[in-house]
């Protein structure tokens, strides 16, 4: 017991210092003037739409989505991820920014390097969603994204209620493992409406 409880800390101490970033004030990820993590997330909205025009597919069907603009991935025997992002909830007249949201990951075993990708979540419906919402959504062991490139979500769907898409900031990535992420909502009054068909 005492040692499980002595690897649970370490782990948890390594794990807050590699996602230490992810708690300071909100920042471009090209080191550039602070952005609102609205504005940050439309914009990697509009790289991922543009480099794969089926994923309007799921727009169509997707009862809400969070995307999360840019998530730090760090690896040094410990592997660990970070990202904010925005809930967008379907209403009439568009998806309307409902909350934000928060991504987490740690993972065990020998890694080494680190990545920085955008990542959107679909919602098919309101159950999966509501899981969601009550911060009850992480992700199996084995659970992998499909890298948004040209007529990859053509050939996708959801699972479970839920379909994950990432983008590396630069170059290309097929899938990308996202076993043990965990999703947190934070849901806030108002907000802006994104014009997306």
């Amino acid at each position: 017991m005492l040692a499980r409880t002595t690897l649970s800390l370490g782990t948890a101490l390594l794990a807050a210092a590699l996602l230490a970033p992810g708690c300071s004030a909100y920042r471009s990820s090209d080191g550039a003037a602070p952005r609102t993590l609205a504005q940050e997330s439309e914009q990697a909205l509009a790289r991922m739409r543009a480099a794969d025009a089926s994923l309007s597919g799921f727009f169509d069907r997707a009862y809400a989505y969070a995307v999360f603009p840019s998530i730090a991935k760090g690896a040094a025997g410990i592997g660990a991820a970070n990202g904010d992002g925005v809930a967008y909830l379907r209403t009439p007249g568009g998806f309307r920014a409902v909350g934000t949201a928060e991504v987490t990951q740690v993972t065990l075993g020998f890694q080494l390097g680190g990545q920085n990708l955008s990542q959107i979540v679909f919602f098919q419906d309101r159950t999966a969603f509501d899981t969601f919402a009550r911060n009850q959504l992480e992700f199996a062991a084995n659970a992998s994204a499909v890298g948004v490139r040209q007529g990859a979500a053509a050939s996708s769907d959801f699972e479970a209620g839920v379909a994950v898409f990432v983008q590396p900031r630069e170059g290309l990535m097929l899938e990308a493992a996202i076993g043990g992420q965990r999703l947190s909502y934070q849901p806030y009054a108002g907000g802006g409406v994104t014009t997306l068909p």
